[in-house]
């Protein structure tokens, strides 16, 4: 049990510190920040500074996972599209911080968005994350009238702009100028998302 918790604290400790300061903060700090006295306790548990990096991603997918799978449930034979979709994505994320407490991982996955393991092939690929898989190609299925090219273009685009917008809704709650559980907020989140993802293309800007 001893080496369950203090390998939770760990990961708590590098989600929130990745959060404030990015992916180079020492793994000292981290230590240090998870009561751990022994420096070599990150390597312990880990392996890695990546290991670690993939041990928050894999505790926050696991909850996101159930969730997000609940909410496709609920929409089979809806005929779901762009919005419902993309709600299935990101409710779940701003539900984190509501039911679960965790107030850092937006900015987390902000900091960490080019890392392996939140990559096109991490989140397509395994078996642990069916829910991306499926919602990414219902979106891409709701965009036929784009070329592929840009569909493409515009779906692998979609992580860094929620990324970035969940962590500005997290810091917004930080600063007390918004309630986490913020509905309305919510939904302009989804609506600027889904916005970015269906906007006509220009005839300045076509990719075939």
């Amino acid at each position: 049990m001893a080496v369950t918790e203090a390998r939770e604290r760990i990961i708590l400790a590098a989600e929130r510190l990745i959060a404030e300061r990015g992916q180079a903060v020492p793994l000292r700090d981290i230590a240090a920040a998870a009561g751990q006295r022994n420096n070599s306790a990150i390597q312990y548990h880990f392996g890695s500074r990546d290991g670690l990096i993939e041990a928050v991603v894999e505790l926050r997918m696991a909850t996101l996972e159930v969730r997000r799978l609940e909410l496709l449930a609920e929409q089979v034979g809806s005929g779901a599209g762009v919005h419902a979709l993309l709600e299935a994505l990101v409710v779940p994320m701003f539900e984190l911080s509501e039911r679960h407490g965790s107030n850092h991982y937006a900015r987390f996955l902000e900091q960490i968005h080019t890392h392996p393991a939140v990559t096109d092939a991490s989140n397509l690929d395994s078996e642990q994350r069916t829910s991306v898989r499926v919602i990414m190609q219902r979106l891409g299925d709701e965009m036929t009238e784009f070329p592929p090219r840009l569909r493409v273009h515009r779906l692998r685009a979609l992580p860094t702009m929620l990324f970035a917008l969940l962590a500005d809704h997290e810091r917004a709650v930080e600063a007390g100028r918004v309630a986490a559980g913020a509905v309305s907020a919510w939904a302009e989140t989804i609506d600027m998302l889904a916005g970015a993802l269906t906007a006509p293309a220009s005839e300045r800007a076509p990719i075939r």
